[in-house]
């Protein structure tokens, strides 16, 4: 479970993320973009005081600097592209 990085560029990565069902993730923010897709499964995201359901096909963005949180209700398999790549410099490290 976790993330995998599948490509990374100059200005933008990519990642398989794997997650189990679980409470809510601590509220964080990061200095990337990220834009998600989920393949498989139900995931809660909490961004900016509002909570969407995301389900298989649907789509996200959080973007950078924005206080967020998720939660995964079923098993999720996602892909997410990170900008500027969210795997140098610590990046994916808690602000």
């Amino acid at each position: 479970m976790g993330q995998i990085y599948l490509a990374t560029g100059k200005h933008v990565a990519l990642r398989r993320w794997e997650e189990s069902p679980g409470g809510f993730s601590k509220p964080t923010t990061r200095e990337y973009e990220v834009v998600g897709y989920l393949l498989q499964g139900i995931l809660e995201l909490e961004l900016d005081g509002g909570t969407g359901k995301l389900e298989e096909g649907d789509s996200w963005l959080v973007p950078a600097g924005a206080i967020h949180r998720y939660r995964v209700i079923e098993p999720i398999v996602a892909i997410e592209a990170t900008s500027p790549p969210a795997r140098f410099g610590d990046r994916d490290q808690p602000a």
